[in-house]
């Protein structure tokens, strides 16, 4: 069973940091292999971006982790990560609930996010929760599928 405590998605502290790595580094790890480069998440300056208040993470210990940034008009979903041995536990399903209610409290009418287009998981995924592709665009070493979600 889990605890009220558990499902509650908060702002990442400083005594988070070490575990938005790990979760982080844990989720995205084995697509390394399959694009042919360390996932862009892996290597974001995680300590940065908690202080900034970009960072929200859920569980105790941490399971998994939105970073996400408010611009004029939406919110930039940049990461989210689920620890592997939590998969289909609803957690991802939480932390996108969480990015929908985050970005209605800012007013922001929009969600956008990309991923890798041989990340092909999140490709079925991200449909399922409202979310239509706008583009695919090459950005350096990654060939990325721009998506978006407008609120109502």
């Amino acid at each position: 069973m889990i605890h009220k405590e558990q499902e509650r998605v908060r702002p990442a502290v400083a005594d988070d940091v070490a575990a938005v790595k790990a979760v982080t580094d844990a989720a995205y790890r084995h697509y390394i292999e399959r694009i042919g480069v360390v996932p862009q998440p892996m290597e974001a300056d995680h300590a940065a971006d908690v202080a900034g208040g970009k960072v929200f993470v859920t569980g105790e210990p941490v399971v998994g982790l939105v970073v996400i940034e408010a611009f004029a008009g939406h919110l930039f979903l940049d990461s989210i990560a689920v620890r592997p041995d939590a998969h289909g536990a609803g957690v991802g399903r939480r932390l996108l609930h969480f990015v929908d209610a985050r970005a209605r409290e800012l007013g922001l009418g929009e969600i956008r996010l990309y991923t890798n287009a041989l990340m092909w998981e999140n490709q079925e995924i991200y449909p399922k929760y409202g979310y239509e592709v706008v583009e695919r665009r090459v950005d350096g070493p990654y060939d990325r599928i721009h998506y978006r979600k407008r609120l109502d």
